[in-house]
């Protein structure tokens, strides 16, 4: 294990090593299916061929070329959300990875076996790394433009340089390591910020939000990790308040069994006549098996030494053995049996205004998930002073509080309160630790 983790931190060695280290993906679970659009479903070749390749269990993008180039037909498939989750074998290096997901987590509720929760285990303690993200626009040869944030905290707008051409040999200069990013600057980006309300792509819909579910899956084999993709803010909000609770309960978020599901929401969006419209839309939940009350009330409990999952997170960058691997993930999530409910908030209930306030008919977890994010907002979600606001909430309030509302709702104004000045609050904090 030292000798692992040593390896990555000595100076790169070869090309290779000079790179980002990304951990390797295995395959791809979906949020959804692809079926025809309305004028295929018309061509009767084209619902044949769609038939026969999805019963042979071909991806949508195999499907979409074969039928687009056949039949000579434009975009013949569209995206279409449904209650479950799209395991396919065609979406996996290993086939046989996608049977083995459907065999030990997929239930039969009427339509066949089909996967409508799993559970997934993260590789790092950075949310970030967990679910990477950013606004990217696609052509058909591939990503355009896509954003990227810069050390001044600003969202930039990047794409690749032109490809020079060498006048002496006559053809195009060989680029060495990769594509070279820019910043993008052009008439319609003048000054690279990355800014949707401005961008003429944002605004035709063709530069949308991308990103990634990354993780393993407990009980499959495999040298790597599986993608679940998603394009939804609404999705991306819910997952970062569910880690950061978690974070915030553990001191970490490897070695935790998160859940993966869907759940029909009510989606407020804008129609072309710049009207509010309200639609149901099946979304993908995260939620964990912890008991967040009892974590809240720790004291001066220590926190669960979660060995295995460090194991598990330097083999998977390191590239270790498949088995070991498997062993470690599954290892690391099985001290948890108590099951927190999944309902999960996101930017809407945890703006600045009113945020320490309780709302008519606010569940206790919805209290605790606004306290959650407010100590990301004040620092004290970071490891080295989750144990401090512990000690500091225990002697205020008493243990258990963080199963009573009334306490929940004490903490959060007292937190709300400190957003307007955190040297009080810290001084407070510091005071707590001389009575322990």
């Amino acid at each position: 294990m030292n000798a692992v983790v040593q390896m990555f931190d000595n100076a790169p060695r070869s090309l290779v090593e000079e790179r980002a280290i990304r951990p390797p993906i295995i395959g791809k679970i979906r949020p959804g299916i692809k079926v025809l659009t309305r004028n295929a479903q018309g061509n009767p070749a084209a619902v044949k061929l769609y038939n026969e390749m999805v019963a042979a269990g071909d991806s949508y993008e195999t499907i979409g070329k074969v039928i687009e180039t056949k039949l000579n037909l434009r975009n013949a498939l569209i995206p279409r959300n449904v209650p479950h989750f799209t395991c396919r074998r065609s979406d996996f290096s290993n086939p046989d990875t996608a049977d083995e997901i459907l065999r030990l987590y997929g239930e039969d509720r009427g339509d066949g076996l089909k996967l409508h929760r799993f559970p997934v285990m993260f590789a790092f303690d950075d949310w970030l790394r967990n679910v990477p993200n950013q606004m990217a626009a696609y052509t058909t040869t591939g990503r355009q433009y896509f954003s990227e944030y810069g050390r001044d905290g600003k969202r930039y707008c990047k794409t690749y340089a032109p490809v020079e051409r060498d006048e002496r040999a006559k053809r195009v200069r060989r680029s060495f390591g990769g594509r070279l990013v820019i910043q993008r600057q052009d008439d319609d980006i003048p000054d690279g910020i990355c800014d949707p309300h401005v961008c003429p792509q944002y605004q035709e819909r063709k530069c949308n939000l991308s990103a990634n579910f990354v993780f393993a899956i407990p009980d499959v084999k495999g040298l790597g990790l599986i993608e679940l993709p998603t394009n939804s803010i609404y999705v991306l909000q819910k997952a970062y308040s569910a880690m950061q609770t978690v974070s915030l309960a553990r001191g970490r978020l490897t070695g935790t069994r998160f859940w993966l599901s869907k759940k029909e929401f009510d989606i407020t969006r804008i129609d072309d006549n710049g009207q509010p419209v309200r639609q149901k839309q099946m979304l993908t939940v995260l939620d964990a098996d912890i008991d967040l009350g009892a974590l809240l009330d720790a004291g001066d409990e220590p926190q669960p030494a979660l060995e295995a999952a460090s194991r598990a997170v330097a083999l998977i960058e390191a590239g270790g053995n498949v088995e070991v691997l498997s062993q470690a993930m599954t290892e690391a999530g099985s001290g948890t049996v108590a099951q927190m409910q999944g309902e999960t908030v996101g930017a809407g209930s945890s703006g600045i205004d009113g945020v320490g306030e309780p709302e008519e008919g606010e569940s206790l977890e919805d209290k605790r998930h606004r306290m959650s994010d407010l100590l990301n907002r004040l620092g004290l979600s970071q490891p080295d002073r989750q144990q401090d606001f512990r000690r500091f909430a225990h002697l205020k309030l008493g243990r258990g509080w963080a199963e009573r509302p009334a306490d929940v709702d004490q903490m959060n104004a007292r937190l709300t309160a400190a957003l307007d000045d955190r040297a009080a609050l810290d001084d407070e904090i510091m005071q707590a630790k001389t009575y322990v």
